[in-house]
């Protein structure tokens, strides 16, 4: 790791975890887990509503940009299209690349909280204590006696990939493309968003068994407040429409 990523990321994110380990009652690791994903999810979270919102209005508008695909069917008015399409997304403010960005920007903090877990768990890394951080010697892995963290854990496989699922579920787009000239481009990309509803739950059963409990935990608590965030931001009567439209 390189110093400026050890001292901006790893390290701090590396304490907090812990830092709360040390002053949740019991010094579970479970809790502190939990703990630390809620607050890395209040920080990120101006970011993931700006991705939410952006592709909440990339939604809206598609009736839009069917009609103009209808206007210009023809290959031959290919230009004529791109230059009405960026018209449109000036007209209505909605930037197509901005639900992209700031995944990239959360990217180096993910990285960071796998790393900081994966210390955490193996009671390894207390070299980079801050001084007001207390040195806990060792870390106990067992969350209330029940779960062992640092092994892969089934239940919390299933949960996390059960998460996943109904994450994925409610960002499908509401209005499915219709089948007019010079819509393939819509087509395809809402088949790639239905097999992705599929396809990223069985990924994170297959990482879920395969990594320690701490990682999975982590994961299906993100789930949860990634849902819990969705639901606010889309709203509940758009989120309901959206799985009820799933099992038509």
């Amino acid at each position: 790791m390189s110093g400026l990523y050890t001292t901006i990321l790893f390290q701090p994110i590396f304490n907090l975890l812990v830092w709360l380990h040390n002053i949740i009652p019991g010094h579970n690791i479970g809790l502190a887990i939990i703990a630390l994903t809620v607050l890395v999810k209040l920080i990120l979270w101006p970011i993931t509503l700006k991705s939410l919102k952006s592709q909440k209005a990339l939604q809206e508008i598609q009736p839009k940009m069917e009609e103009l695909k209808r206007k210009y069917p023809n290959k031959e008015d290919k230009e004529k299209l791109a230059k009405e399409m960026m018209e449109l997304y000036s007209k209505e403010k909605v930037n197509p690349l901005s639900s992209c960005l700031p995944l990239l920007i959360q990217l180096p903090v993910f990285i960071a909280l796998y790393q900081s877990l994966s210390r955490g768990l193996q009671s390894s890394g207390f070299d980079l204590l801050y001084p007001f951080i207390s040195n806990p010697g060792t870390i106990s892995t067992s969350m209330f006696g029940i779960i062992d963290l640092a092994s892969p854990n089934v239940m919390l496989a299933v949960l996390a990939a059960i998460s996943q699922f109904f994450q994925a579920r409610m960002m499908i787009t509401r209005q499915q493309p219709k089948k007019v000239p010079g819509s393939k481009d819509e087509q395809a990309l809402a088949s790639m968003n239905k097999s992705m509803v599929y396809a990223m739950p069985v990924v994170t059963l297959i990482i879920g068994l395969r990594f320690p409990g701490g990682l999975t935990l982590y994961w299906l608590t993100m789930n949860l407040l990634t849902i819990l965030q969705q639901w606010l931001t889309l709203g509940r009567k758009t989120a309901v429409s959206e799985v009820s439209e799933e099992k038509k």
